[in-house]
């Protein structure tokens, strides 16, 4: 905004001389071609319901998946997200695949396939319960038969809920900040309501704006629509 208002002024600063030139009985003076920037670019629109709308397997859609914010799990179904999840699965790479690419052209595990992320955990996976792989440095050595897990017993009540995510990363990817909070106060019954569609409807609008061109550039074929 600096920029273009000093270029006015040293337009506006340019004709005035000329205009006293011209009275001084000298020959009118050209004022300096000084170059304005262009306004900024305003974001594309998109429709993004064909992305809420697509199949993730048959019967079930993006939507499906996301409202309420469950994690379910089909036992007719392969097991691993987003029909459940095991520990291995590249979740937010899967979610972001579902989100953004066009299903009928790429694989769910399009993004996964990247190689990019470690090929596995830092440290192996248990294969007995509670399956995760062990903390980092020298913790206490377990004893066998689970003898030494301290469940809580405290009642419903006394805890407060912190974060839902019962779809992972829902409510980082398409929740913003200040609303929050308040999604996270709300229950499956608030989102059978549709109450937070409109907002994830307008956040993925902006995630596709800004990140559209860069998934086009890898030759990926998104699922909005540019309107």
């Amino acid at each position: 905004m600096r920029r273009r208002t000093l270029s006015v002024s040293v337009a506006l600063v340019s004709l005035m001389l000329a205009a006293c030139k011209k009275d001084e009985g000298g020959p009118p003076v050209a004022p300096p071609n000084i170059a304005t920037p262009p306004p900024p670019a305003q974001p594309t629109s998109v429709d993004v319901d064909p992305c809420l709308i697509q199949l993730v397997r048959p019967g079930v859609t993006v939507a499906i998946l996301v409202i309420p914010d469950t994690l379910t799990l089909d036992f007719t179904q392969p097991p691993g997200f987003p029909n459940g999840r095991t520990l291995t699965d590249s979740v937010i790479d899967i979610i972001l695949a579902m989100l953004f690419l066009d299903l009928t052209a790429h694989r769910l595990t399009t993004f996964v396939e990247v190689p990019v992320n470690p090929p596995a955990n830092d440290r192996p996976f248990r294969s007995e319960f509670p399956f995760l792989a062990q903390p980092q440095g020298n913790p206490p050595i377990a004893t066998p038969g689970g003898r030494n897990f301290n469940f809580r017993s405290d009642p419903e009540s006394a805890y407060v809920r912190v974060d839902r995510t019962g779809f992972p990363a829902l409510a980082t990817a398409l929740i913003p900040g200040p609303q929050r909070n308040a999604f996270n106060d709300d229950s499956n019954p608030d989102d059978l309501t549709y109450k937070w569609v409109p907002e994830f409807r307008r956040q993925l609008i902006l995630l596709t704006n800004a990140l559209g061109d860069d998934i086009e550039r890898l030759g990926l074929r998104l699922c909005a629509r540019r309107i």
